[in-house]
């Protein structure tokens, strides 16, 4: 059963472009990298670092120190009706804890065909709107708000 604590992911290159994978087992459902904890005491940035790699290929040992940040930002949400069966009985939300990666430009993404069928780069205002879900679309533009005001 999946634990009901999560990670998301917003992948971000230094361009500003943000990278969305499409789920397979949904069409058209464009997210950043998702998952849930492998167990309760996992440490939330080894998950989000898990993730991405299994999701994406990308290994964040390999990138810059800081790369991964903590946006110590947390929702809870209501899981969706079709994939509560992966989870203990009257289990109905989950808490999830937002990340951002920022990677280079000439990054290379290999997909887990088992999760995603496709993923794009977009200008962040792009991906927030197409994201399926819009506490994905409101993650990437926190992200992007708070590197304005960092650079204003």
């Amino acid at each position: 059963m999946k634990i009901p604590i999560s990670v998301l992911v917003v992948i971000c290159k230094l361009n500003g472009e943000v990278l969305l994978i499409e789920r397979a087992d949904k069409a058209h459902f464009w997210q950043s990298v998702t998952g849930s904890l492998d167990f309760l005491d996992e440490d939330l940035s080894a998950a989000a670092a898990r993730e991405v790699l299994e999701e994406t290929g990308i290994d964040v040992q390999s990138l810059p120190a800081g790369s991964l940040r903590d946006m110590h930002h947390q929702i809870e949400y209501e899981i969706y009706p079709q994939w509560r069966h992966r989870y203990a009985s009257r289990v109905t939300r989950n808490a999830e804890h937002w990340f951002s990666l920022l990677v280079p430009n000439e990054i290379s993404v290999r997909l887990a065909p088992r999760e995603h069928v496709a993923y794009q780069w977009l200008p962040f205002t792009e991906a927030a709107k197409k994201c399926f879900s819009p506490s994905n679309g409101e993650a990437i533009l926190k992200l992007f708000s708070a590197h304005q005001s960092v650079t204003d």
